[in-house]
């Protein structure tokens, strides 16, 4: 599957820069041939006009006179010898009644825009007439129309790989899914039989520490495949009490950890706070932060979980004194198969932000992190 992205990416991309390529090319190719056009039809309204003023009355006009008329597109100032402005033609009459500086302005963009075309006077050679122009529209259209193209090439490009890219993680998820449900399964057979040796040993008296221990065991396995068979199905959110559940799993945790690791909770004076959760999912992710937590401080430091409730949410921050997050790893940390220990498939957090956000609509974040002194996970919970 990631080949087949991959390799949709790559077609994409060159199909994008064969379009893009062609288009500037053949653009710029008609920008060209257009603009010599442009400059040889100024040349010939400038060359129509000056025989008509200098015309006879006996004198043929009507082919400077047609030249003329024909130039209705091509924007014209023209000049003096000493550049000041003499008359002009197409440009906008509605700008040059409401704008005090338009013409002005129009032609120092006319001369950056082309060279003007220089007439002398035939009879005298100090009078010099300098005719600047500008584009037409159609050259304007032109040398538009590549970077219109490419934008819509761009987005085509962006929605479509937004289109894989989601249906990848959706054919991702669903393998995630299935994965769990059928660990779920497989785990189902020896867990009944597990069972069943225990009810043996629960027949002597003598094994009743063994079969007692086995049986804690074996509730821990059947509630990790309650947990799997959960992944991919739409859990029964029931409500129950938030800190009855946190304290719960900070205990299982707590007895199971190293004595030199320090466990506290503040409640901040609530004695109950009822939510709707799934139980079993959620103590799940309580789990997953406070076993990462163990792992960042390597047997020793604190653990400190808060619980507070604002008018909307429930908040519960759990923080650590261990080594912290570097910032390189802060935006991948919730991403699939990320791990920095040497065992382990890094599927906890990325689980746990599911549950939390898909699940129970909340939110599961890094409130803060620093290398060295700890990290604080925040959940946040609708009330």
């Amino acid at each position: 599957m990631f080949q087949q992205f991959f390799n949709w990416k790559t077609a994409l991309a060159l199909v994008a820069i064969l379009i893009a390529s062609g288009t500037i090319f053949y653009s710029q190719y008609l920008a060209r041939k257009i603009a010599k056009e442009e400059r040889q039809k100024v040349e010939q309204w400038v060359e129509a006009s000056n025989v008509l003023l200098n015309a006879d009355q006996e004198g043929d006009t009507r082919l400077p006179l047609k030249i003329i008329q024909d130039n209705d597109d091509v924007p014209i100032i023209y000049t003096n010898e000493v550049d000041s402005i003499i008359d002009y033609i197409n440009l906008d009459t509605a700008k040059l009644n409401t704008r005090n500086n338009y013409l002005e302005d129009k032609l120092q963009e006319f001369k950056s825009d082309n060279p003007p075309i220089v007439w002398t006077d035939p009879s005298d050679s100090t009078k010099i007439n300098r005719y600047y122009y500008g584009h037409t529209s159609l050259l304007n259209e032109v040398q538009f129309y590549p970077i219109i193209q490419l934008a819509i090439i761009g987005l085509f490009i962006l929605i479509t790989l937004l289109a894989l890219r989601s249906s990848y993680r959706s054919v991702q998820n669903q393998v995630w899914a299935g994965m769990a449900k059928e660990t779920a399964h497989q785990l189902g057979t020896p867990l009944s039989s597990l069972e069943g040796w225990i009810e043996m040993l629960k027949q002597n008296p003598d094994n009743a520490n063994i079969s007692g221990e086995l049986e804690k065991d074996l509730n821990r396995l059947r509630l990790v495949s309650d947990r799997f068979g959960k992944i991919g199905s739409k859990p029964k959110l029931e409500e129950m009490d938030i800190i009855e559940q946190v304290t719960y799993m900070i205990e299982y945790i707590r007895r199971r950890a190293p004595e030199k690791v320090i466990f506290s909770i503040d409640t901040y004076g609530h004695k109950t706070m009822p939510v709707k959760i799934s139980g079993p999912l959620f103590d799940w992710v309580i789990e997953n932060i406070l076993k990462n937590a163990l792992d960042a401080m390597e047997g020793k430091g604190a653990i400190q979980v808060g619980i507070k409730k604002s008018a909307e949410d429930i908040i519960i921050e759990i923080t650590d004194s261990g080594k912290g997050i570097s910032k390189q790893n802060l935006s991948r940390i919730f991403k699939p198969g990320f791990t920095t220990k040497k065992r382990g498939w890094g599927l906890g957090l990325s689980l746990s932000k599911r549950i939390i956000e898909k699940y129970h609509m909340g939110k599961l974040i890094v409130k803060s992190s620093e290398p060295g002194k700890g990290t604080t996970f925040r959940i946040v919970l609708h009330a």
